[in-house]
C-alpha cells in the first residue's frame, strides 16, 4: 500500500507553457501526483482529440477477494491484453497502474458482503501522470450471473480517450456477454482493439459473434460535441443555492483547492462532474478525484490545486489534516464549511449577477424541465460568461508561415474595455486550463470546441445587430 500511496503523491500539475512561466514550481520533493476517480466525459486535453488511436489499453476485471481477517479487498482477476517484452520503465509504470486500479473500482471501502441482487452502476476515474498524460478508467460494477449470493465485480476499460457515452455503450456489450460467459468477452474486445477510434461524428462498426444469437454488428458513434455528456446539473442545483454554485465556480476558475463532502458515491460523482463541466470550454487540469479512497485521504494536504470528493464520515480526519487554504463544501447540508474568504470578489460583478439571474430564473421556473433542458440552460449561462471575457482570443493569435500560431497575451488583455473584466482575465490567463486551451488553439486555425465557437459567433452577430439598429 505504501508504494501505491507514493505513486499518488507525485506532482500532478499539467504545466502549460505560459502557466509554467508565470508560476514558481514547487521543489521536486514537494510535488504530488494526480490520480482521480472521475465521472467525466468529453475531456479536452490534446491526446483526447486524436482519431485513429486504439480504443483502449486494457480491460481489467476487479474482483473482491476474502482476506484472512474476513474482510474483502479488491484485486485484479483478469487482464486483457497481457503485455510482454516491455522495457523496464514501461513495466514499472504498468505495475503501478495495475496496483492503483482496484482502489478506484471500489473506492467506498471494503465493507462488502455477498448479495443476491445488485443494480449495475457505471462510473469513471482519471489517472494523471507527472507529465500530464491521462488515462481514464471506464467502469461497470455488476453482479455476475449465477445462483445464490455473489460478490459484485468491476469491468474497467483503461483508455487515454475521453468519451463517456461511447465507452458506456461498450460496457453495455461487455455486461451482456458477461452474463453468458467470460469467454465471449475476449473476441469482442479483440475486435474493438483492432478498430481505430473514430473522428468526431464518425462511426465504427464492430462485428461480434454471440452463441445462439449469431454475428452482431455493433455501431459505435463518437459525438461531435460531448461537453454535456453524462452531466447532471440538476444534482448540483438540488443541493446548493445558485449563490454557492457561483462561489464554487469562481474558486475552480482560479484553480484552487476544492473539497466536496457527501455520504453517497453517486452524489459526489454527479456533483463534482457537474462542477468540472461548468468550466467548458476549459478543462480542469489538476488532481480530480470524485471519490477519494480512504487510504489516500492525505491528498487534501497537497499544495497544488485539486478537486476531490470525500465521504462525509471521514470529515473529522480531513479537518485534522495540515491543509492549505481550500474551499470545503458539504453537499448534504448545502453549505460551505470552509472558504478562503474572497470568493464573492473573484468574478466581475456585472457578469456574476447575470449568471446568478439566469440560475435563479431556472430555480423559480415551475414548469417541469427535462434533464437535457436543465443542462442546456445552466451550461448556456456559464458559456456566455466565458464568451464575454475571453471570446476574442482567436483575434490575438498570430499565425506564422509554418502554420503555427502564437498567442499575443498582452494585446489580448489590453483589448478588454471593462476594467473589472480585464482584472479577472489577467489572473485567468495564468491558469493551466487557459494555457492548455490556448496551446490547442495555436496548433490549428480550425477551432476544436465547435459549440463554443458557435456561441462566440452568435454573440458577435448580436452585438453587430444592436449597433446597426
Amino acid at each position: 500500500m505504501a508504494s501505491i500511496g507514493a505513486f499518488f503523491r507525485r506532482s500532478l500539475r499539467r504545466s502549460g507553457r505560459r502557466a509554467t512561466e508565470a508560476k514558481e514550481e514547487p521543489p521536486a520533493a514537494e510535488k504530488k501526483p494526480s490520480q482521480g476517480t472521475q465521472a467525466k466525459a468529453g475531456d479536452r486535453s490534446s491526446v483526447l482529440y486524436s482519431a485513429g488511436q486504439f480504443f483502449f489499453e486494457y480491460l481489467v476485471v476487479v474482483s473482491l477477494k476474502k482476506m484472512s481477517d474476513g474482510r474483502y479487498e479488491p484485486k485484479i482477476s483478469y487482464q486483457f491484453p497481457k503485455r510482454e517484452n516491455l522495457l523496464k520503465g514501461q513495466k514499472e509504470e504498468e505495475e503501478r497502474l495495475l496496483q492503483a486500479i482496484p482502489l478506484f473500482c471500489f473506492p467506498d471501502g471494503n465493507n462488502w458482503a455477498p448479495v443476491t441482487e445488485f443494480a449495475s452502476e457505471t462510473f469513471s476515474f482519471v489517472l494523471t501522470n507527472v507529465d500530464g498524460s491521462r488515462k481514464i478508467g471506464y467502469c461497470r460494477r455488476l453482479l455476475p450471473a449465477g445462483r445464490g449470493t455473489r460478490l459484485p465485480e468491476v469491468f474497467c476499460i483503461i483508455s487515454c480517450l475521453g468519451c463517456f457515452g461511447l465507452f458506456s455503450k461498450i460496457l453495455d456489450e461487455v455486461e451482456k456477454r458477461r452474463q453468458i460467459s467470460m469467454a465471449v468477452i475476449y473476441p469482442f474486445m479483440q475486435g474493438l482493439r483492432e478498430s481505430p477510434f473514430p473522428a468526431p461524428g464518425k462511426t465504427v462498426t464492430i462485428k461480434s459473434f454471440i452463441p445462439e444469437s449469431g454475428t452482431e454488428l455493433i455501431e459505435l458513434t463518437r459525438p461531435v460535441d460531448a461537453h454535456l455528456e453524462h452531466v447532471e446539473f440538476q444534482a448540483l442545483l438540488q443541493r446548493l443555492s445558485p449563490h454557492l454554485i457561483l462561489h464554487i465556480f469562481a474558486s475552480a476558475v482560479l484553480e484552487r483547492r476544492l473539497i466536496f463532502l457527501a455520504e453517497e458515491l453517486s452524489v459526489l460523482l454527479q456533483c463534482i462532474h457537474a462542477v468540472a463541466a461548468l468550466l467548458y470550454p476549459f478543462t480542469w487540469a489538476h488532481t480530480y478525484i470524485p471519490v477519494v479512497p480512504e487510504c489516500l485521504l492525505d491528498t487534501v494536504c497537497c499544495p497544488t490545486p485539486f478537486m476531490v470528493g470525500i465521504q462525509r464520515r471521514h470529515l473529522e480526519r480531513v479537518l485534522d489534516q495540515p491543509m492549505e487554504e481550500a474551499l470545503m463544501v458539504d453537499l448534504c447540508e448545502g453549505k460551505i464549511i470552509q472558504a478562503v474568504g474572497d470568493e464573492e470578489e473573484i468574478l466581475p460583478a456585472k457578469l456574476q449577477n447575470e449568471v446568478l439571474t439566469s440560475l435563479n430564473r431556472h430555480n423559480n421556473n415551475n414548469n417541469v424541465q427535462t434533464s437535457e433542458q436543465v443542462n442546456a440552460l445552466v451550461s448556456e449561462a456559464f458559456v456566455q460568461f466565458f464568451v464575454r471575457v475571453v471570446g476574442h482570443y482567436a483575434s490575438h493569435i498570430k499565425w506564422g508561415k509554418s502554420g503555427q500560431g502564437t498567442f499575443q497575451e498582452r494585446a489580448f488583455c489590453k483589448a478588454i474595455a471593462s476594467k473589472t473584466n480585464r482584472k479577472f482575465v489577467k489572473k485567468f490567463v495564468k491558469t493551466n486550463m487557459f494555457s492548455l486551451f490556448i496551446e490547442e488553439a495555436e496548433k490549428s486555425r480550425i477551432p476544436q470546441e465547435a459549440y463554443f465557437q458557435q456561441k462566440i459567433a452568435e454573440y458577435h452577430e448580436q452585438k453587430k445587430h444592436r449597433r446597426d439598429s
